[in-house]
């Protein structure tokens, strides 16, 4: 029980190739415009709100609202690297990214917590952590292409290590259930900023996750489909690949790989 309730990854073929024949649309405009209907959750949004509604301590509220503008830190770093190199890759995971938001606004919602994300402007923030953690990254990603792709992958580190840290400080059904998603889908993105990176001859280094963690990210497949409160897939995906040793993997999947 809590106290202090409160009413809060050379051969990963077609993971980036799906990421690099895909259309690229104008990211930033769509993110201020599109704000909360750009690839719904409707999956998760259901699942969330069928779940128990359960008290909030105030950690678990502050980790809610931390999330929030984490994921729009994200993505807003995406969608102005976008605009500066035009690489699919990053238009393609500036928009995951928003769905991740969309996935953290359930939950706002649903605990009529005040969302931080008053202003959806690219480049705009509450927090001043994280207003600066943009500025740093895009004026890193300025630098070159691979500087890009290294602070895409830093930031997905980021949000790993913090969504594992959020997910070990609550017991809320739902709660768990979103951050177990939003965990998945960015070490999907981890995958495919290190495999740009490699293209390029560059080795990715972990920067917040130990090397261990990163090399079993690196060697493991794509992951598809919900993820239960534990991390399980909820059904067997088709096209999940496998994992062959050193940080080479195999993953088969059509259209843009990206998708949460």
């Amino acid at each position: 029980m809590k106290t202090n309730k409160h009413f809060f990854t050379v051969t990963i073929i077609a993971l980036t190739m799906g990421l690099l024949i895909s259309p690229a649309f104008g990211a930033s405009k769509n993110m201020q415009t599109n704000q909360g209907i750009i690839g719904v959750q409707t999956g998760t949004s259901s699942v969330v709100a069928n779940l128990p509604y359960e008290e909030l301590s105030a950690e678990e509220e502050l980790g809610i609202i931390r999330m929030r503008e984490e994921e729009k830190m994200a993505r807003d770093v995406y969608a102005s690297l976008y605009e500066l190199w035009q690489a699919a890759i990053f238009n393609n995971i500036s928009q995951s990214e928003q769905r991740h938001m969309n996935a953290v606004k359930v939950l706002i919602d649903k605990y009529d917590i005040i969302d931080p994300v008053v202003d959806p402007t690219v480049g705009v923030f509450t927090d001043n952590e994280f207003q600066g953690l943009y500025e740093s990254f895009v004026e890193q990603g300025t630098l070159s292409l691979i500087d890009a792709l290294k602070a895409g992958a830093t930031i997905e580190e980021i949000d790993i290590s913090d969504l594992q840290s959020l997910i070990s400080q609550t017991d809320n059904l739902d709660i768990k259930t979103v951050y177990q998603n939003l965990l998945k889908g960015s070490r999907n993105h981890l995958r495919a900023f290190a495999y740009q990176l490699s293209l390029n001859g560059e080795t990715y280094e972990a920067q917040s996750l130990t090397e261990e963690e990163l090399e079993a990210i690196l060697t493991s497949p794509r992951e598809t489909g919900r993820v239960d409160e534990n991390g399980v897939p909820l059904s067997t995906p088709k096209n999940s690949g496998s994992a062959a040793g050193g940080r080479a993997g195999t993953v088969t999947c059509t259209g843009v790989c990206v998708n949460n």
